[in-house]
């Protein structure tokens, strides 16, 4: 029992019984506690007996049914976020705790045939800007800004940009600069040191270490990706701060140059630094490449190809050697030409400009997109059709007196006077218009081959289409045909159009390549290989060969092939490229002038092969805008069979 100190001043309401105890409301009284104690009454001493609230039972109602719903918005809450969603926020707490980094494996080398080095790494560093650990006031992340600016010379917007186009790559390294060498980055990581959200990290510069610029087409180059290619490679573990393959093989081939991406996965705390490292995964290294060029060879055709140039007034050609037997290509330069180094280590906005409004467009590789009209050396083609569709036997002869009149028009032969009674070996070998005027476009009594059976024929030696070259920007050249001429300049398809085509001319366009690819099946027998740079792949262990395509032509008339290699054997020997004669080996070839734009010189072109028996070597010359092929193109060609007859031919 409680006990009470006797007081007047504290006032008591109290229902009680005549007995004095607590019960039910009956009686109320206002007398102080002190009365009712001095009469004998108890205070909590209630057994078995409850005390009411005068709160009305409609209002008690209400107030449970709140609790009651309150209650259950917390439990369906609390269900919701451990149960229904508890796997996401369990990831997403882990992701607190937890950072994965990935580990970018060392970029494969590549090799020349001999094992000269083309194209390595070497270490360099990035300074780089992670968003999430910049201060959070404007105020202060801009004197931050300003400061990085001032320290390493970088504009203080394209710092306000990188933010800006990086918002939500919060934890990315962002690169700021790259290739910093190592001196400048020990004084730069002093700097830096109170700066949060900058570091430097160690990382590798792509460098091309020989001389020989033509190469640059070829490589191509590796530059920093790109927020195009990062977002389209998102899930190929991809950094801001990696390098990827732009142009050239290092593009083709990034797959195998890059390897496989390792990663770590560490713990970090509250304020980003790491606790304990949890897991990792070492990188695979990238295969290194072996291509099958000659860095010598490639050198030498470079050098002899400028001198060409300057002797003919011209500024831009090609040479393509390749392994007929293959389709390894053994040198390929295109000139001008520019110097990959530029763009591996970050080229300026001027240095950009230079070569891109060249008007001899030194980034462009002809070897492989440009597109021309062939002249003569497309006879071949029109040549083995006209055999191999009984148009013509090995022994029928026309008469060549200086070309052919249809009505008003006349189609003329090269040489004033023509050139005689003619067949299908001397019209090869001294490139006589008549005859294939004859044989493709018809006159009577003659039914030629027409448009369309000239243009099938040409699409099986693989013009009019890429061949597949593992390089990125080939173009496939243009076969015109009777519905394309209708449809494109609304006029119908005339045998003068015929005549123009058989001889390589008018609407028909080629790439170098193709034209060597050509050349190489009459070179091997029948066989359409796939042109390469790439020969092996090379990893710790082993260098495996690559696999290429290679395809008989359709239909292959061995008869008309032997033909029409006579015929480019008879070139060298009578015709329009003796000058071949001297070689250490018999070769065989097509000469070819084909018209450029109005008023400006003819392309000379020349493609061969050697030696005739058992060819190792093809070669396809341009020389844009160079004149005659007989003074630019054939004595480039000598020189070329020359130097791989000296020092590769085994």
């Amino acid at each position: 029992m409680f006990q009470f100190r006797k007081s007047k001043s504290i006032p008591a309401i109290f229902s009680v019984q005549q007995d004095g105890r607590f019960g039910s409301i009956k009686k109320q009284t206002t007398k102080p506690i002190e009365l009712l104690l001095e009469k004998g009454g108890s205070i909590f001493e209630v057994p078995h007996q409850t005390l009411h609230s005068a709160i009305s039972s409609k209002r008690l109602t209400v107030g449970l049914y709140i609790c009651f719903g309150i209650l259950f918005i917390f439990l369906g809450r609390s269900i919701n976020l451990q149960i229904s969603r508890g796997t996401y926020y369990h990831k997403l707490a882990d992701g607190n705790r937890y950072h994965t980094y990935t580990i970018v494996s060392p970029r494969g080398k590549i090799f020349d045939r001999n094992g000269n080095i083309l194209a390595t790494n070497i270490p360099s560093f990035i300074l780089t800007m992670t968003i999430s650990g910049l201060p959070k006031e404007k105020k202060i992340r801009d004197e931050e800004f300003e400061k990085i600016s001032t320290l390493v010379g970088v504009q203080r917007t394209d710092l306000d940009l990188l933010l800006t186009q990086n918002i939500k790559r919060k934890d990315e390294h962002i690169p700021v600069i790259r290739g910093i060498p190592h001196e400048s980055a020990m004084r730069l990581s002093i700097e830096i040191a109170e700066l949060p959200g900058f570091d430097l990290i160690a990382s590798t510069q792509r460098n091309y270490p020989s001389s020989v610029l033509s190469l640059s087409h070829i490589l191509g180059y590796a530059g920093k990706i790109s927020s195009d290619e990062y977002e389209r490679l998102a899930g190929e573990q991809y950094r801001p701060i990696d390098l990827i393959g732009k142009t050239g093989v290092e593009q083709n081939s990034e797959r195998a140059l890059r390897g496989i991406p390792g990663n770590k996965i560490v713990e970090i705390n509250a304020s980003g630094s790491e606790l304990s490292v949890i897991s990792k995964t070492d990188p695979t290294p990238g295969f290194d490449l072996i291509l099958g060029l000659d860095l010598n060879f490639q050198k030498y055709i470079e050098t002899r190809l400028q001198d060409t140039l300057m002797a003919n007034g011209a500024k831009r050609g090609t040479v393509i050697a390749m392994d007929p037997q293959t389709g390894v290509i053994r040198a390929m330069v295109s000139l001008p030409t520019y110097d990959n180094n530029l763009f591996a280590s970050g080229i300026d906005e001027e240095q950009y400009k230079y070569l891109s409004e060249d008007e001899n467009l030194p980034l462009f590789f002809r070897g492989i997109s440009g597109e021309y009209p062939s002249g003569s050396i497309f006879k071949p083609i029109v040549a083995y059709a006209a055999l191999a569709e009984n148009v013509i036997s090995e022994h029928t002869s026309f008469l060549s007196t200086g070309g052919i009149r249809i009505g008003e028009w006349f189609f003329p032969d090269w040489k004033s006077g023509g050139h005689g009674v003619t067949d299908v070996r001397k019209a090869i070998a001294e490139s006589v218009n008549t005859f294939f005027y004859i044989i493709g476009g018809g006159l009577d009594p003659t039914v030629g081959l027409g448009v369309e059976r000239i243009v099938d024929y040409a699409k099986r030696f693989g013009f009019g289409m890429k061949t597949g070259i593992d390089a990125p920007g080939e173009s496939d050249g243009f076969l015109p045909t009777k519905d394309w001429k209708l449809q494109v300049k609304g006029e119908r398809w005339y045998v003068g159009d015929t005549y123009h085509l058989s001889i390589g001319q008018g609407d028909f366009l080629t790439t170098p390549i193709q034209m060597a690819q050509m050349t190489s099946i009459f070179a091997n027998g029948g066989t359409m290989h796939k042109p390469h740079f790439v020969e092996e792949i090379q990893n710790r262990n082993n260098r495996t060969p690559v696999e290429i395509e290679a395809s008989q032509i359709q239909s292959l008339n061995l008869n008309a092939l032997k033909i029409v290699r006579e015929g480019m054997r008879q070139t060298v020997v009578s015709g329009s490229a003796k000058p071949l004669q001297v070689l250490q080996f018999p070769v065989a070839g097509k000469t070819g002038t084909a018209q450029s734009k109005v008023d400006r010189p003819t392309h000379a072109w020349f493609t061969g092969f050697g030696p005739y028996e058992n060819p190792t070597l093809t070669v396809t010359i341009l020389i844009e805008e160079g004149g005659e092929s007989f003074t630019a193109a054939v004595p480039l060609a000598k020189d070329v069979f020359a130097w791989w007859f000296a020092h590769q031919q085994h």
